[in-house]
């Protein structure tokens, strides 16, 4: 029998970091076949990481994403996959359809926490209802399917099914970049990934002002709630201090991260995602070599800065607090040691390679594979 792992996403890129290059390649190399299926244009590459690649278009929006869930359903049941690993609450209700027809087993892979997710656009009163409806609909789906991996620890308790709960961290991925050279001078700060109002551009802004004319700032990645153009006009003020990179290809930002002395990640209070987030720039951060500016309140985030020493937790929505935590790595050698400190910690106790063998061993229940681990990427 063919044992081939079907990765459906409703919503994440065909070469999505976490279930391409991380989780793919994982299962990949322990010698099954693998496939993601997700939304991307006709041109994407056929293959990455080990992973064959297949895309799909489908109407914009989550009305799209909604409609197209039959068809992404269909897809799944006739893929011939004996596993079907989804990523979002849409692919995970397309993957227990398509079980239910085909006899495929179900993984879902929680990548956040969805009982909050419709806080923000919900009246205070309404928030515990939404949440509580929410929570029930997890578990449902977790005692529906035949495992759930969960990418962070806080995750696990909304779905009730601790016996088939495990959790998969989404650790630094190694990556073949050159660590900053810290020298003196006038500091350049970078913010990498997803830019957003909650994730702290006002307050970002807010605080270089505080700093010397010298300071400047460099984004990387895309805006994805629409404020792009209400932060173009007030970065406006600062000239060429702001530097906005766009979107850059795994490698490139990596580089262009490493040319910068103080990573920021600046995740605003009063969302429970915020509070329990593991994002990939963190991990990008210390393996460039820089330190680290993080949120207290971020749960998972700000344990491993701790940890590592590899950084400094401030109270993000206060510009002050940012400005003042960048003074004080204004000093080349002690920005040197906690960067430093970050790597070495990346490379060790929140490398993936311990995560990756994790999900091969629980691939192996699954599929009853009684083959070794293999020696790559960690597994032996």
């Amino acid at each position: 029998m063919r044992r081939m792992i079907l990765l459906l996403s409703a919503a994440h890129p065909h070469d999505d970091i976490r279930v391409v290059r991380k989780e793919g390649a994982a299962l990949a190399a322990a010698g099954w076949p693998v496939c993601h299926l997700a939304p991307g244009p006709e041109d994407a590459p056929t293959a990455l990481a080990g992973v064959s690649i297949e895309t799909y278009r489908r109407p914009p929006g989550w009305r799209g994403r909604l409609r197209y869930l039959p068809r992404l359903a269909a897809r799944a049941a006739s893929s011939g996959a004996t596993v079907l690993h989804a990523s979002e609450p849409d692919a995970w209700a397309a993957a227990l359809l398509a079980a239910r027809r085909s006899g495929a087993r179900v993984v879902l892979d929680v990548h956040e926490h969805y009982p909050s997710r419709l806080d923000s656009r919900l009246a205070a009163p309404l928030r515990p209802v939404a949440r509580a409806a929410l929570r029930l609909l997890c578990r449902l789906a977790g005692r529906a399917a035949d495992a759930v991996v969960v990418a962070k620890d806080g995750l696990a308790g909304d779905f009730a099914a601790p016996a088939r709960t495990l959790a998969v961290r989404n650790y630094a991925l190694p990556a073949a970049v050159t660590p900053r050279c810290h020298r003196p001078g006038p500091l350049t700060l970078v913010h990498a990934g997803a830019m957003t109002r909650s994730r702290g551009w006002p307050q970002m802004l807010d605080a270089l002002a505080l700093l010397p004319e010298g300071t400047r700032l460099r984004l990387i990645g895309r805006f994805t709630d629409g404020s792009e153009a209400e932060f173009r006009a007030r970065a406006a003020r600062f000239g060429d201090r702001v530097e906005c990179l766009g979107w850059l290809p795994q490698p490139e930002a990596l580089a262009r991260l490493a040319e910068c002395d103080i990573a920021l990640i600046l995740f605003q209070p009063g969302e429970e995602n915020h509070r329990l987030a593991l994002p990939h720039k963190l991990f990008d951060a210390m393996q460039a070599g820089l330190p680290v500016i993080a949120p207290a309140f971020a749960t998972e985030v700000a344990g491993i800065v701790s940890a590592a020493a590899c950084g400094e937790l401030v109270e993000t929505a206060d510009p002050g607090a940012i400005a003042d935590a960048i003074r004080r790595l204004e000093n080349p050698t002690r920005r040197a040691l906690l960067g430093e400190a970050g790597r070495r910690a990346a490379a060790t106790d929140y490398a993936w390679a311990g995560e990756a063998a994790r999900l091969v061993a629980l691939y192996r229940r699954l599929l009853k594979d009684s083959r070794p681990l293999p020696k790559g990427l960690g597994f032996g």
